[in-house]
């Protein structure tokens, strides 16, 4: 396996993403990534047209790579050519390790505490706990949920207010949805939750979250799976549905119906400006608001079913 890479990057316009992306394909035979240079959104359906893309692809450091760089070139220039109203950008050169794009994002992923006393911790990482935290260790792989984006951070505050403030001597069952890395329903069984619930449709992310329970010793306290939320019948007295603010509108009537009389209601991954359609999505819904709580451009609301 290769571990040393020369990276050929070309700054072309986007309606020219496709013919130098297939062309790159085929000159490489390990595929292109394409960075989009207008990206600020949660979703990828959510992700605008941009005016330029960056075509990245991938040659093995240790092989003759310079003869196919000079065709990438000739290729540009015959782009440029042929349409001399577009700008091309020349094509640029640079070494990468394999370890940069799976390990690089860990340097900046360290201990964090979160609320009153929850402490987060990557596996790679050391820290130390204060008497009464609640320490969690976690790798989150391919899923998300680490803590530290907002959308996360948001649901373990409003988590721990909701499980610090309900009836004392109770033990709470639980539905997280969307579980990821499994950070949230880890949280939940620390804090005093008792039946837990994680889903995800996916299956890589159930994996890694079964593997983060392993790892704390949870895997007898969370049951997880794949199933829809529209499949199930159990009710709850917490649900946290950490996902796209579209997508909990529509699901706003099975959130509803799988809450149990006083149960809470968390909602997060919500862009602010994305509150009203949230909120207009679960006004039919015989559900109390009760707050929201931002940070950066994000939000999480609190429900409650007074019924």
């Amino acid at each position: 396996m290769n571990d040393s890479w020369i990276e050929i990057a070309c700054d072309v316009p986007e309606e020219f993403s496709e013919v130098v992306a297939d062309y790159l394909t085929q000159l490489s035979g390990t595929g292109v990534c394409v960075d989009n240079l207008s990206v600020d959104a949660f979703s990828p359906s959510e992700i605008p047209d941009s005016v330029r893309v960056v075509i990245k692809a991938y040659l093995p450091a240790d092989s003759d790579y310079k003869p196919r760089l000079h065709d990438v070139e000739a290729f540009i220039a015959e782009l440029s050519r042929q349409y001399p109203d577009a700008s091309f950008g020349t094509p640029v050169l640079s070494a990468v390790k394999t370890e940069d794009w799976s390990n690089s994002w860990k340097v900046h992923f360290k201990p964090l505490r979160v609320g009153k006393r929850l402490l987060i911790v990557p596996t790679w990482e050391e820290a130390a706990p204060l008497q009464d935290d609640l320490v969690i260790r976690i790798d989150p792989g391919m899923a998300f949920g680490t803590g530290g984006h907002e959308t996360t951070r948001l649901c373990l505050e409003l988590l721990e207010s909701v499980m610090e403030n309900g009836p004392l001597l109770t033990t709470p069952s639980l539905l997280d949805l969307g579980t990821g890395s499994g950070i949230l329903a880890m949280a939940a069984s620390l804090l005093g939750a008792g039946r837990i619930l994680a889903l995800d449709i996916d299956p890589d992310a159930i994996d890694v979250a079964r593997e983060n329970l392993a790892l704390n010793q949870l895997t007898d306290q969370v049951e997880c799976g794949t199933d829809p939320l529209e499949f199930l019948t159990e009710r709850f007295d917490i649900i946290l549905a950490n996902i796209l603010a579209e997508e909990l509108v529509r699901l706003a009537p099975h959130l509803t119906e799988r809450l149990n009389p006083g149960g809470s209601l968390i909602l997060s991954g919500i862009l602010a400006e994305k509150e009203p359609l949230v909120r207009a999505g679960f006004a039919s819904q015989p559900l109390t608001y009760q707050q929201t709580l931002s940070a950066g451009e994000w939000v999480a609301m609190l429900y409650r079913n007074e019924a």
